[in-house]
């Protein structure tokens, strides 16, 4: 699935100047923005009467209801509840993802979560 957020890397406490040096120009005051795409792995047994291990209609709307709505278009420091106070690095995102995921989708079945932020930038986090 995809989405779209903008994001400011910084610490709070540190300079401009110094929030450049560990942040580079991901720091930019204004904040930049990025197409994320997201993957979530289920593993289980397979259901007899479905066929499925989870239906894929149901773990759409999960996902959509959970995470999509709640991040498109979004400022990851401003408008995403649950990453307030954490620094929106693609790891953290990922992490915070995985986090509610996991909860909603139950019963130990997500097994992995992968996010990519550019071609170049992709973190997974793993159970």
């Amino acid at each position: 699935m995809r989405f779209s957020a903008g994001h400011r890397l910084y610490k709070p406490g540190l300079s401009d100047s110094e929030n450049y040096e560990l942040y580079g120009p991901c720091s930019n005051p204004n904040g930049h923005g990025h197409n994320y795409e997201l993957e979530v792995h289920v593993t289980g047994e397979i259901d007899r009467e479905t066929g499925y291990v989870v239906d894929l209609k149901e773990l759409k709307e999960i996902i959509t209801e959970n995470i999509i709505s709640k991040l498109d278009h979004k400022n990851l420091n401003e408008d995403v509840d649950f990453m307030k106070g954490i620094i929106p690095t693609t790891e953290n995102l990922a992490r915070c993802i995985f986090n509610i995921l996991d909860e909603k989708i139950g019963d130990d079945r997500l097994t992995r979560v992968v996010l990519r932020e550019t071609e170049n930038n992709r973190v997974e986090i793993s159970r």
